[in-house]
């Protein structure tokens, strides 16, 4: 058997001090032949009352349920109250997505309220000259939040601003947000085309709303709204992946959901169900083969003296530096490996002997020139050349890179 309904009147979850409201339990009540038979029991927190009646009538702050003969227990209802100049009621059933919202601001046994605002998260919502209650036609999920109201009070004069306590409002999910599925086929049928189901689920106390299905194949519609929750698409005849997505919503579309993207293989990838896949599309990944990589060019070494900042213009250097051949540098590099024609017309070993022979003169060159420019007191008594001379001055040399093919 199913839980007994237990509803409020008012439908309000706070009220004021000394205030009173009536409970009702509606469930299945069983025929018996007892003189006075007990069909409904009424608890407050864990503690059963003594009426036994279909409708009761309470002052007391408390979680209330109630009880039908051979049916379990029903949802609680909370029930506060308040000693505020100023409370926010809501309402105390679950609020539903599409299903209005209805929050009202109410003042001390229902004195007037001035400059009402409504507060959401901190945020004002909506301002009002005097009492009025703040309604939302069709609540969705992000209506979710803390709630608040604040105003004035005549008493008799007009007091300042007053706020009410937060109260949590919360919107429950009507039905989950579907997701396409493919049927599969018995191993009887072969060829064909494809079963889709848009499968979703409803919430518990809403499992007797009716709801309808769309289907679209991209952005186009291939089956409008109607009762149907399965679709059956043609056998395709191109060789590209084909996305499909479902839509279900209320009959009114108040609620409206939508799948993900559902990608079905043409022909001329497989023609087995194995081939769907739940992914949204993906752009075509590039290539990773190492050899497709992309070319860079680079500019070669260059050799070069880079005088210091306070050094000034030598005529012995600059004499040494002219007497002394121009070296060949390397070229451009290429573009693509060497192969082995390439290879075997690359410069002979005795030319690179004569370059290198060409280095050593210009080293020796450079060294007795700066020799000279540190002591050239010294330099008609040297017989020889220092193997590690001392640099101090501030001319940093570069020795030029060869670059040689073998």
């Amino acid at each position: 058997m199913e839980k007994p309904i237990l509803s409020l009147h008012p439908p309000w979850t706070t009220i004021f001090k000394g205030e009173r409201v009536i409970l009702r339990c509606d469930g299945y009540q069983p025929l018996l032949l007892e003189p006075r038979p007990i069909n409904t029991l009424w608890y407050l927190g864990h503690q059963l009352l003594p009426s036994h009646k279909k409708t009761i009538e309470v002052q007391t702050p408390g979680i209330y349920r109630c009880q039908t003969r051979g049916a379990p227990v029903s949802d609680p209802i909370h029930l506060s109250m308040s000693n505020d100049w100023l409370i926010l009621q809501v309402p105390y059933a679950m609020v539903f997505e599409g299903e209005p919202l209805v929050i009202r601001c109410r003042g001390w046994y229902d004195k007037v309220i001035y400059k009402l605002h409504y507060y959401k998260d901190g945020h004002v919502m909506r301002y009002f000259h005097s009492s009025a209650n703040y309604t939302i036609p069709q609540a969705r999920a992000s209506d979710s939040g803390q709630y608040q109201c604040s105003g004035t009070l005549r008493i008799p004069v007009e007091s300042t601003p007053m706020f009410s306590a937060k109260v949590v409002v919360t919107i429950q999910e009507l039905f989950a947000s579907p997701v396409l599925k493919v049927v599969p086929k018995p191993d009887s049928r072969s060829g064909g085309g494809v079963t889709l189901h848009c499968e979703t689920r409803l919430h518990p106390q809403k499992r007797d709303t009716p709801l309808q299905f769309s289907f679209y194949k991209y952005s186009r519609p291939v089956r409008r709204f109607d009762w149907g929750s399965e679709y059956t698409v043609p056998e395709t005849e191109t060789e590209d992946l084909e996305s499909y997505w479902c839509e279900s919503a209320t009959v009114t579309r108040s609620v409206r959901k939508r799948s993900p993207w559902l990608q079905l293989a043409g022909r001329g990838s497989f023609s087995s169900t194995s081939s769907i896949t739940t992914r949204a599309p993906q752009p075509a990944a590039m290539s990773r083969n190492p050899v497709s990589k992309p070319l860079s060019f680079r500019k070669p070494p260059e050799p070069r003296l880079v005088p210091s900042g306070t050094s000034t213009p030598n005529s012995t250097l600059t004499r040494a530096l002219a007497s002394v051949p121009s070296i060949p540098t390397a070229g451009p590099t290429a573009c693509s490996p060497l192969t082995s024609l390439e290879q075997s017309a690359s410069p002979s070993k005795p030319n690179m002997d004569l370059l290198l022979q060409e280095m050593q003169q210009l080293k020796s060159l450079l060294r007795q020139v700066m020799l000279e420019l540190k002591e050239p007191h010294k330099v008609l008594g040297l017989k020889g050349i220092p193997k590690t001379p001392a640099l101090d001055v501030g001319v940093s040399l570069v020795t030029p890179q060869i670059t040689g093919r073998d």
